[in-house]
């Protein structure tokens, strides 16, 4: 009988060995439910021999081999296994976390059938609660849950719920809940020409990068599109994935952030109307996830935008990559397998022989560093799509001499008035979210902290509550100190709410939204505010860095910075870097269109080299600079880093299984391992924390170096202790 071994989502780095009937070596890449200890667990198939080192008499009887959807392809078990070892991770929690969450059931995937049309909720019916239909109409009620769980329904699959359930159907289309989607025909190349919309003219920096790419088109290359805020990459990005259309290809497009994939779906959705588009994001359910991921693997699905995780969606038709502002820390996962999607994108792209493209406007100094050294290709783009517009003024605002009142300077307030006379819209950037960072009691100097994390609880005055930004603690705001029991404990420092409520006390009749991680937990919130900002329902935007990057706003021709002085001497090298990128992207939301545009940063330090650098928009003399800098202090990318974290209720503890770690490793001349200390932030979801640094100037020798450390970490006793290996980290 054939021996199948098989991937589970288990923290070990091993195949596990089952026996099953009539399995080949055509279902490598199926899922199957084996037995797992006392439960039944879905894993997928990795490899089908005749051999096992486990005697036949222990071997157990897989339970089910589904048959419900195709294998994984080949390309993408590739993909698992490269980063299970470059990640040093074990394989079966990365194959089981590159699916979607359904395909992770132990049960079979209700695959929707094809048909003429389809149906799917709307924002409004997204936001209907089964309670609120009555109980006696359980047609309606079954109709709305299918609905709501599959994500979208063809009329047959509506029938099966019941004979009358078309009716309900035609009820809620009525009532605006539900709208028919028409399914788009199988396209031939030649329909291309006439379904895909014109675009503009393209300016000689965009059509010199777009010839680049297209001559190099079937071919790996890792190509880095920088170009300055408003160059039009959108555009590029356009014109390159229309080229692989005509050819039968498919491309897929990351983006770091949920928020940005509604505007890009709009913008592609726009110029090619009958092309099959999918989004694989957090924001799905579980059947619309899986839905998108399954039009992708049968090839239905020609273009792809989704957030990290899409990078392990299976596309058998890969012709094209994109990785959209490349240099976002989001692209690291920071927990579990701690792979970097844009890396992970690069590898993908070679195994696939099909260019990437890493575009930003402030690269990171990793990407920066391999195209002035030949193994990227460079493109520039230097100036603004939009016919005459400027990159906007930017100016530096002292406030050692120029005071601030609720953290406005005086000509910081006279320009957003002119901005509010000439009904032009403005953007107030501050990166903390709530009323104001700390709680103080003015007598005794107490703040209140979060009893689980090592940071200050965030002051919500709306809600009268203190939160924890990090591990999600919440209390209620207290009537006085409970140190000295002065009543006299003040909000200090600001944060988005008390900027709103600053500025609607002083333009009362301006209209304000502020646009956070708290405004933006409702579904659609997002897309009812980008409208309202593109039809000029509003005048002042305050936000934090969702609002930096990626959104195209035509009328808003003044962003004022607040509080960005705090991260110019981090103990974090890469502060400086990520700090520049923040602040010149949320400077290149002003004037992208006809309007001239203009940035006011208030600055306790405006001679710092890094606001001369955003004042000029120099990007590659900072990051000449910063490269200097790490160079001489030996920092990525003249190293090669990971880090050995592990966390325990107590530090001691911590710090003394990082010492055993170390003390096992035996490590050679050129890779270097520091001492054990605590992390910068110690203690995390009452957890204390502590990490150990290992780095070396060759990646292939800290590699050789991490498999055999890895092993002996395995086999350490990590009683009370758990620890994880993080190669390429991105924060300490």
């Amino acid at each position: 009988m054939p021996i199948i071994r098989v991937a589970l989502d288990v923290p070990v780095n091993t195949l596990f060995d089952y026996l099953a009937q009539d399995v080949t070596a055509q279902d490598i890449g199926v899922r199957v439910c084996v037995p797992f200890g006392k439960k039944q667990v879905i894993g997928v198939i990795m490899e089908v021999t005749t051999h096992s080192l486990i005697s036949p008499s222990r071997l157990r009887q897989a339970t089910h081999v589904f048959q419900d959807i195709p294998p994984l392809p080949a390309s993408l078990l590739d993909l698992f296994r490269f980063c299970s070892t470059y990640y040093h991770h074990p394989l079966g929690e990365v194959v089981m976390n590159g699916l979607p969450g359904r395909l992770r059931r132990t049960k079979p995937v209700a695959v929707a059938s094809v048909a003429a049309s389809r149906y799917c909720l709307t924002p409004a019916g997204h936001a209907i609660n089964l309670s609120a239909i009555s109980a006696r109409s359980i047609i309606k009620r079954r109709l709305l849950a299918g609905l709501q769980e599959s994500g979208g329904m063809n009329i047959e699959e509506v029938k099966r719920l019941s004979r009358r359930a078309p009716a309900a159907l035609q009820e809620f289309i009525t009532l605006r809940w539900v709208e028919e989607t028409l399914i788009a025909p199988p396209l031939t190349a030649d329909s291309l020409i006439e379904i895909t919309s014109p675009g503009p003219v393209l300016t000689a920096d965009q059509e010199s990068a777009v010839n680049d790419v297209a001559a190099k088109i079937n071919d790996f290359n890792t190509w880095l599109l920088h170009g300055i805020t408003g160059s039009g990459k959108t555009e590029v990005y356009l014109r390159l994935i229309s080229l692989l259309l005509r050819q039968g290809r498919q491309t897929l497009v990351l983006v770091p952030e949920i928020n940005l994939t509604p505007q890009l779906e709009a913008i592609f959705r726009t110029r090619f109307p009958a092309i099959q588009l999918v989004s694989l994001h957090s924001g799905l359910t579980p059947g619309e996830r899986v839905n998108a991921w399954l039009q992708a693997q049968r090839g239905e699905a020609r273009i792809i935008l989704g957030t990290r995780l899409a990078v392990f969606t299976p596309l058998p038709k890969l012709g094209l990559v994109i990785v959209d502002e490349e240099q976002d820390t989001s692209f690291k996962q920071q927990e579990g397998l701690r792979y970097s999607a844009r890396d992970v994108a690069i590898f993908r792209a070679k195994h696939a022989n099909a260019p990437v493209i890493l575009g930003s406007a402030t690269p990171s100094l990793e990407s920066y560093y391999n195209a002035i050294n030949g193994r990227y290709l460079r493109l520039r783009l230097q100036s603004r799509a939009v016919k005459n517009a400027a990159l906007p003024v930017v100016r530096c605002l002292d406030t050692r001499s120029a005071r601030t009142k609720e953290g406005f300077s005086v000509p910081l307030i006279a320009a957003l008035e002119k901005c509010l006379a000439l009904h032009q819209q403005s953007l107030v950037f501050i990166n903390r979210r709530g009323y104001a960072p700390v709680l103080l009691c003015k007598s005794c100097a107490w703040t209140a902290t979060c009893h689980r994390c090592a940071s200050r609880l965030v002051v919500h005055l709306r809600e009268k509550q203190l939160r924890c930004h990090h591990c999600g603690h919440q209390e209620r705001f207290p009537s006085a100190c409970p140190k000295c029991g002065d009543q006299d404990i003040a909000p200090f420092g600001h944060g988005t709410q008390r900027v709103e409520a600053a500025l609607a006390e002083r333009f009362p009749k301006a209209r304000i939204v502020r646009i956070d991680r708290d405004s933006m937990r409702r579904k659609n919130a997002w897309q009812k505010i980008l409208k309202d900002i593109q039809e000029r329902r509003v005048d002042i935007l305050v936000g934090t860095q969702i609002l930096a990057k990626g959104h195209d706003f035509p009328n808003l021709s003044l962003v004022s910075i607040l509080n960005s002085d705090a991260s110019l001497f981090s103990t974090d090298f890469r502060a400086p870097e990520r700090l520049f990128a923040q602040l010149m992207q949320v400077a290149g939301r002003a004037g992208r269109a006809t309007i001239s545009g203009e940035v006011l940063i208030q600055t306790e330090f405006p001679d710092h080299p890094l606001y001369q650098a955003l004042r000029r928009h120099d990007y590659d003399a900072l990051a000449q600079t910063l490269l200097a800098e790490r160079k001489t202090a030996g920092f990525p990318p003249y190293v090669y880093q990971a880090l050995l974290r592990a966390e325990a209720l107590q530090i001691a503890a911590a710090l003394a299984f990082l010492a055993r770690a170390a003390a096992i490793a035996k490590a050679p001349e050129q890779v270097e391992i520091f001492d054990p200390v605590p992390a910068q932030m110690s203690r995390l979801k009452g957890m204390e924390r502590a990490h150990l640094l290992i780095q070396s100037g060759s990646r292939k020798q800290l590699q050789e170096f991490l498999s055999g450390w890895r092993s002996k970490l395995d086999a350490l006793s990590t009683h009370k202790v758990r620890w994880t290996l993080d190669v390429d980290p991105l924060e300490f």
